[in-house]
């Protein structure tokens, strides 16, 4: 068995983890909003005017920082006026991204805005700049936040809502190199300025914009935008004229025709999503260091806000409805993710799974049949590591030889490792991505005593194992006992194709 030594130095507080790291994605996309978070306020589902109430304490139970809302590709068809008012008498779309069905627009605005206050969640908005324009994107933030007596403030309170809303979050637009409106970044990064300038802050709503980035490894997107900033170097307060800017990055085996099964896989594709998702943490070196050549305060933020696995769909389901199984490889591609987050809490920003409910990386799955929900394997390591939520990042020195394994050419390390601190306390996460084999792992903990320990594990009997309404905690947390007293600190012994937690009582 291989044995490791990882130095945390608990006295060496780094950088804060933003909370809004571990957000979520609600599109407009199959059954996510339909089905998902909104049945109607007659339907049997138990419900809060109209929104799932069992959805709701899922994640709730989750300290859900963030919930980016109406896209995707569906924000740059979306017309928010189509979306207010009573909702007998919404005009209705067509959803040509996501299976080219019909929008009701029963969800809408003021629908989202209670959803996140359910929640307890802030808003994060995105804006149409593909087929909007910049006076309708400017009276959406004035019909959300604006209280006086203006035009849209007015609109807003004959639609049943005196106060406004805080509505920090703002996309300038969603993957304008694709669907957003196939445009060149040079065209973007005119746009981004223009549309920003008219998102404005009234009544004290700071306002966050975030201008569609990069997708995957276009450091050339993420250099024009950065080119776009006004004197970075001067000063320290919010960039501008916006403040961040996105990166998308999904984890699939094969190509987009056919990019892998959810559930039926072999041993060498459980290390090929795995190596795939650990590109992540080479994607946010590369376009930091990019960033840090123009911002070396880093005043402008990298906000991953789509990430996760994109396999092919259900079978049986809609191909437009992105529906897909989500098991153990998936939970293990989420924690190699969020450690590359921790890592690079100095520049991440915020991060959105995709998605929040029945599409790609889901949280939860509900059941049309029985109406029954399922808490996924990625749930529960959002779940474990709530820990990690605005506590301060601790940095984990590996000592030793990180045992490997070569996919498609490129060594995977089949480690990963994050720890953070905040008060009393510190939260130590470790992941084995070895199919087979267990690890031993020495934890050399140096700065601070430790008082006490607890630790779970999330793992199962096999690499595919997943929950379904029949077997709900078919892959759930456990406690664990293979943390043991060492003379450094602690040994654990991971198991194999494993995600375990270490809390920390600190003096």
């Amino acid at each position: 068995m291989t044995t490791l030594t990882a130095v945390i130095d608990l006295d060496l507080p780094g950088p804060t983890i933003s909370r809004h790291v571990y957000g979520h994605f609600a599109e407009h996309l199959g059954r996510c909003i339909y089905g998902g978070f909104w049945v109607g306020e007659d339907s049997p589902v138990p419900n809060v005017r109209g929104i799932r109430s069992d959805v709701v304490e899922a994640l709730r139970a989750l300290r859900i920082p963030n919930l980016r809302w109406p896209g995707g590709c569906f924000a740059d068809d979306y017309h928010w006026r189509d979306g207010i008012g009573p909702r007998d008498q919404r005009p209705r779309m067509v959803n040509s991204h996501w299976g080219d069905v019909v929008e009701d627009n029963a969800f809408g605005t003021h629908e989202f805005m209670d959803l996140c206050e359910l929640l307890g969640a802030v808003p994060y908005v995105s804006g149409n700049v593909g087929s909007g324009s910049v006076r309708e994107m400017s009276e959406w933030i004035e019909y959300l936040t604006r209280a006086d007596d203006s035009p849209m403030a007015a609109l807003r309170r004959e639609n049943g809502r005196e106060d406004p809303w805080t509505v920090p979050f703002w996309g300038i637009g969603n993957e304008a190199w694709g669907c957003g409106g196939n445009l060149r970044v040079e065209q973007f990064a005119s746009l981004a300025r223009q549309y920003s300038t008219y998102v404005r802050e009234h009544a004290g709503n700071d306002l966050y914009r975030v201008a569609a980035g990069a997708s995957d490894h276009d450091l050339h997107w993420t250099e024009v935008l950065m080119q776009s900033f006004d004197a970075l170097d001067a000063g320290d307060g919010p960039a501008q004229p916006f403040q961040g800017i996105s990166l998308h990055y999904y984890t699939m085996t094969g190509p987009w025709s056919d990019k892998g099964s959810a559930t039926r896989f072999t041993e060498d594709e459980w290390y090929v999503a795995l190596a795939r998702a650990a590109v992540m943490d080479t994607l946010l070196d590369r376009h930091g260091a990019v960033m840090d050549r123009y911002d070396p305060k880093k005043r402008v933020g990298l906000v991953v806000d789509e990430w996760g696995t994109w396999w092919n769909v259900e079978q049986g389901t809609n191909p437009g409805f992105l529906h897909q199984q989500n098991t153990l490889r998936d939970a293990l591609v989420a924690t190699t993710h969020l450690d590359a987050f921790h890592r690079h809490a100095d520049r991440v920003a915020m991060a959105n799974i995709a998605q929040t409910v029945n599409v790609l990386q889901a949280m939860i799955l509900t059941d049309p049949a029985t109406g029954a929900l399922v808490l996924t394997p990625s749930y529960h390591v959002f779940e474990m590591n709530t820990g990690h939520h605005d506590a301060s990042a601790l940095a984990v020195h590996l000592k030793g030889d990180v045992p490997t394994r070569d996919v498609e050419g490129t060594p995977l390390a089949l480690l990963s490792a994050s720890a953070s601190t905040t008060g009393s306390s510190a939260l130590v996460s470790l992941s084995n991505l070895d199919a087979d084999e267990p690890l031993t792992l020495v934890l050399d903990l140096r700065g601070r005593e430790v008082a006490g320990h607890a630790a779970r594990v999330l793992t199962a009997a096999t690499l595919d194992a997943h929950n379904t309404p029949q077997r709900p905690e078919h892959v759930a947390p456990a406690k664990f006992d293979g943390v043991r007293p060492h003379a450094r600190g602690l040994e654990v012994e991971l198991p194999p194709h494993s995600y375990v937690t270490v809390e920390l009582a600190l003096h």
